[in-house]
C-alpha cells in the first residue's frame, strides 16, 4: 500500500504562519503544520522555476 502525498495547501500554510505571527502557536507546532501542509514542495517548486523575491 503506497501513500500519495496530497498537494500543498496554500490556505493551510498561510493560516499556520498567521497563527505563529499572532503568538497563538509555538514554533515547533507551526513547523509541523507548515511541513504537513506542503511547504517543502512549494519551496522546491519555487526554486525549480527560478523564482526570486522582488527587491
Amino acid at each position: 500500500m503506497s501513500f500519495d502525498q496530497p498537494a500543498p495547501d496554500l490556505s493551510k500554510l498561510l493560516a499556520a504562519w498567521e497563527a505563529f505571527e499572532a503568538g497563538e502557536e509555538l514554533p515547533g507546532k507551526v513547523l509541523a503544520k507548515l511541513k504537513t501542509a506542503g511547504l517543502p514542495e512549494v519551496l522546491k517548486e519555487l526554486v525549480a522555476s527560478g523564482w526570486s523575491p522582488a527587491a
